[in-house]
């Protein structure tokens, strides 16, 4: 549009004061038009545009001026507002003034642009490279290597947006731009540091910045370990206020969470919450109660191993402590549903020599509507004993606890003959043992039971935790690191034997949603953290302890440590492969015990013991 041209106004000019000897008539035939038409431009005249020839140099410079500033001519358009804006708050007016009309356009360009919603600003983790919302999600972390790869996940600030900026505009500084600079990292001020923005695609050069907000689960769960034990501090302190805020805040925080923390934090927020408001879980004092008890034991032997692996252990130690006996005597301190001995009797009734003649004691709480659940297991026991040819002979003990016992109650029955052979007695409790540490004295008092009847073998199954300290933060903190555990084991190992769910439409009603054995097993750890956490003196019947502090109790009353053989090993890791996810059950032996965990972590322990020389009559 730029065009070389005369300076007409000169020579309009001359007409205007012509030479003075020209004729009139001439003068009047030549008559100039008059002095706004003289200046128009003819050929933009011609296209029904109206430019003086004197303004031409100045339009051109605007239109120049106006290409730049839309973004014409291959130049990149420095903000998507300005489009935004022309679209919708240019005002068009009559372009028959080029002029003025090009005039208008600049006016309405250099006016500041309605200003852009700005995103909310990130806040930065003091040393994590991810931007953490106020909201969590269930969002699992990015796994790219951020130390490798140039396209790692980092926070994008929101463009940095100066409204205070003068309304005019530069051309020459809306130039800068190119497109060899779109490929360089970008840079903004955000809270007064220098945050370094990953590289944009080529494709998206000239699209504005907006932030990435990654939702760190894992530091929300740092956020809710972190309120479940300040909780249980304020428990300890009696700081009731404190506590009850904290114990509101922990099922919004769980809700984050996924699997296995999030099971955990809400029975152990539900724990807390008994315990702050005083609503502690009453004793199953009903029928009803004490079946749902015996119904969720029962799902918990299928889902897992841990059952199967102490009744296995224990069987195998008693086992060997009948070799070559004729007649055997078993106490049981809680028979429940006898789960436990269809697999010993089996066991003896393949034994060389035939099976030896076999009696069971069981023991069991009194039932509430006063049914014999005890004589009901004891026939079901008899008529497995029949089938595969076992002497067999059952007698149920109704106790309230095993410090009701008196020694004449498992004494071995009178030899019928001077040549009959005595009977050879072995003691078993599973997870039985910690309940008597609620009661003074009960425990020394049954382990003088147990001695005074002169066991062969004595086998004892218990949690591999200490949940029995004077400290309720130390005992809470423990038994959230043994139950977090414990689920995870629940997760992964899907729901029980792998022979039982077995093939792709198995797996893959595995993976949509868990097994019934593992929804009630889930509610039978429930129901032990609630009693650890919300309860306390005689209530408090989970009192757990570890594998060290059973070994100084029982040898202090007389007993000493029988070492369980290199078979027990080797079978109890072949039943853990019958189990999905199997390989994260692992088992040890210590000092002469077993025991069985979840990775690196022991849950349970089995050992058997005998009467100490020294304390033998």
């Amino acid at each position: 549009m730029k065009r070389e041209y005369q300076d007409a106004g000169g020579s309009s000019g001359a007409g205007a004061g012509g030479d003075m000897g020209m004729s009139k008539d001439k003068m009047m035939l030549s008559a100039p038009p008059p002095q706004e038409d003289e200046d128009v431009d003819e050929l933009l005249a011609a296209l029904g545009y109206k430019v003086r020839s004197s303004d031409m140099a100045d339009v051109a410079q605007k239109l120049e001026q106006l290409e730049m500033a839309m973004g014409m001519g291959g130049v990149p358009a420095p903000d998507d507002g300005f489009t935004t804006h022309l679209a919708t708050e240019t005002v068009h007016y009559n372009p028959t003034d080029l002029s003025s009309w090009v005039e208008s356009m600049l006016s309405e360009l250099n006016a500041p642009p309605p200003p852009l919603p700005l995103p909310p600003t990130p806040r930065l983790a003091p040393a994590s490279s991810t931007v953490t919302a106020d909201a969590f999600f269930d969002i699992p972390p990015p796994s790219i290597d951020s130390s490798s790869s140039s396209y790692a996940l980092r926070p994008i600030p929101s463009p940095a947006v100066d409204l205070s900026a003068d309304s005019p505009r530069d051309p020459k500084r809306m130039r800068t731009g190119s497109t060899s600079s779109s490929t360089s990292s970008s840079s903004s001020s955000l809270g007064g540091c220098v945050v370094e923005a990953a590289p944009p695609a080529a494709a998206e050069a000239n699209a504005i910045a907006l932030p990435v907000v990654v939702a760190d689960t894992q530091e929300a769960g740092i956020r809710l370990v972190h309120a479940l034990l300040a909780c249980a501090e304020a428990v300890q302190q009696e700081n009731f206020p404190a506590a009850e805020a904290l114990v509101k805040q922990i099922p919004l925080l769980a809700a984050s969470q996924g699997g296995a923390m999030r099971k955990v934090a809400a029975y152990f927020g539900e724990a807390l919450a008994r315990r702050v408001f005083r609503f502690r879980p009453q004793p199953d004092s009903s029928h009803l109660d004490a079946a749902f008890a015996d119904l969720l034991h029962a799902h918990f032997y299928e889902s897992c191993p841990y059952l199967k692996f102490a009744h296995f252990t224990a069987n195998q130690a008693i086992l060997e402590a009948f070799a070559g006996c004729r007649r055997v005597h078993v106490v049981d301190f809680g028979i429940k549903q006898g789960m436990q001995w269809p697999a010993l009797l089996q066991a003896l009734a393949l034994r060389p020599g035939g099976p030896p003649s076999f009696r069971l004691t069981g023991v069991g709480p009194p039932q509430p509507d006063e049914t014999d659940a005890l004589q009901q297991v004891g026939w079901k026991l008899a008529q497995f004993a029949h089938t595969i040819g076992v002497d067999f002979q059952y007698r149920g003990l109704v106790a309230a606890t095993l410090a009701d016992l008196e020694p004449f109650m498992l004494q071995p029955e009178a030899e019928d003959g001077p040549n009959e052979e005595p009977e050879v007695i072995a003691v078993n409790s599973v997870f039985e043992m910690h309940r008597l540490l609620a009661q003074p004295g009960a425990l020394e008092k049954v382990l003088g039971t147990v001695r005074a009847v002169r066991p062969r073998i004595v086998t004892v199954v218990e949690q591999e935790a200490n949940h029995n300290t004077g400290s309720f933060l130390d005992r809470f903190t423990e038994s959230l690191h043994y139950y977090s555990t414990m689920f995870d084991s629940l997760e992964g190992a899907g729901s029980g034997p792998s022979e039982i769910s077995s093939g792709p439409t198995a797996a893959a009603a595995a993976a949509a949603a868990p097994g019934t054995d593992q929804v009630m097993s889930e509610v039978y750890l429930g129901r032990q953290i609630c009693n650890v956490v919300a309860c306390e003196g005689a209530e408090r019947t989970e009192r757990h302890e570890t594998l060290g502090q059973w070994r100084g109790r029982l040898g202090h009353a007389g007993f000493e440590t029988v070492h369980l053989g290199s078979n027990a090993y080797k079978q109890a890791s072949t039943l853990l492969a019958l189990f999905a996810g199997g390989d994260g059950y692992k088992v040890d032996e210590k000092e002469g015990c077993l025991t069985l965990g979840w990775h690196t972590r022991p849950l349970i322990a089995t050992s058997a013991w005998r009467m100490a020389a020294a304390a033998a009559p």
